[in-house]
């Protein structure tokens, strides 16, 4: 298989993660601040930018994969 859309969902599995860590870690370590920003609001913005980025990675390998079961499919005929 080849590599097929691995830049948006990496970028999306970091943010998700980064997210995810900034809503988890405050209340561990008492961090109220980040640069004059709440961590919980940067947390909830970095997971919602990885949702569109792990989606567009699903639609893209997924029509990759189609696109080759029909080429796979012509070639048998």
């Amino acid at each position: 298989m080849r590599m097929v859309a691995v830049r948006p969902r990496r970028w999306g599995l970091w943010l998700l993660t980064i997210g995810a860590l900034l809503l988890i870690m405050p209340s561990a370590l008492g961090i109220h601040s980040l640069l004059g920003w709440s961590p919980v609001w940067l947390g909830l913005i970095a997971c919602l930018a990885a949702l569109p980025l792990l989606v567009a990675g699903a639609l893209l390998r997924r029509r990759y994969k189609k696109g080759r079961l029909m080429m796979r499919g012509n070639e048998l005929r």
